[in-house]
């Protein structure tokens, strides 16, 4: 059966303890915890700390341990999305270090999932990208094969803005280029963590690759996005995804959930899927991004058994 949770991120104001208690008393089974360091954000959503993977003690495993079980809420993965092929070798460098870390913890507290990017130089081609990739993942591959830890990368293009121009900063964008990278690494512990809303407003078939690659997708985001018609006439599709397209909470948008739940259903996806709210118009308080997630909760039962 589906668990169904939700992304920590959007209530980072929060308590990890706060954050688990609002998913048991609102029905969602799971949360993916964000792990980033501490410290300033980068962009939107990122930076968020509720698991401080850099300083878990034994006595921090154990107290996590008693909240979870005490409140009926599960850990999906541990979510941390940097960009580990970035020019600035000593940003990358950081970045792969931390991903280990957060893969040491997931063994620690006796998760299956961590959840991340590849990343990119987006001012470089998808084939100068690839050699960067062949260097960099065989060995945090390998540091989670090692641990027992599946790391599901997103499909998240990374290109929202004019500092993303040309190419994105994640790498995984496509089948075509998850087929590859999983020709290069055919680990059994290297999958996605597959996000429908971002082939959505590449104008790709969302469903065809839930059924290519079942034996990927380890971990799911739930989100939408809306294509806005008269903005994307106006500005084609070379211009800044944003100027033409907004994520939405599910049942807001482009996707057809009942299709996208039918065909996980068809392949026997037993995982988690995790709403992720960056809907702005949710965003205005933490009473409405608390709204949100009940409201994606009330939408997503009819395709669910809560």
């Amino acid at each position: 059966m589906i668990k169904l949770g939700f992304l920590s991120a959007i209530l980072a104001d929060q308590t990890f303890e706060q954050v688990i208690s609002f998913a048991s008393k609102t029905g969602y089974s799971c949360v993916e915890i964000m792990c980033w360091p501490v410290g300033k954000a980068e962009r939107r959503y990122a930076g968020v700390t509720h698991i401080n993977v850099g300083r878990l003690s034994g006595k921090d495993i154990d107290e996590i341990h008693r909240l979870l079980d005490k409140k009926g809420v599960s850990i999906s993965g541990l979510g941390y999305y940097p960009n580990p092929l970035e020019p600035d070798k000593a940003n990358a460098e950081g970045y792969i270090k931390h991903i280990k870390k957060v893969i040491d913890a997931a063994k620690r507290l006796g998760l299956e999932n961590v959840n991340t990017f590849i990343g990119r130089d987006h001012r470089k081609s998808i084939d100068a990208n690839f050699k960067k990739f062949k260097r960099v993942w065989p060995g945090i591959v390998e540091h989670a094969e090692k641990r027992g830890v599946k790391i599901g990368i997103e499909n998240c293009p990374m290109f929202f803005s004019n500092d993303e121009w040309p190419g994105g900063k994640n790498l995984a964008s496509s089948p075509a280029i998850w087929r590859r990278m999983f020709e290069e690494i055919p680990s059994e512990n290297f999958g996605l963590n597959y996000d429908p809303s971002h082939l959505v407003w590449q104008f790709m078939d969302y469903i065809r690759p839930i059924y290519e690659f079942k034996e990927r997708i380890f971990h799911v985001h739930i989100k939408d996005a809306k294509v806005m018609r008269e903005q994307l006439n106006d500005v084609g599709i070379l211009a800044t995804p944003l100027s033409f397209h907004s994520p939405k909470l599910p049942g807001l948008g482009d996707v057809d959930w009942g299709k996208f739940f039918s065909a996980l259903c068809d392949t026997g996806y037993e995982g988690c899927a995790c709403v992720e709210v960056e809907d702005r118009s949710y965003e205005g308080s933490l009473e409405m991004r608390t709204k949100s997630l009940i409201q994606s909760r009330e939408y997503l039962k009819q395709f669910l058994p809560l």
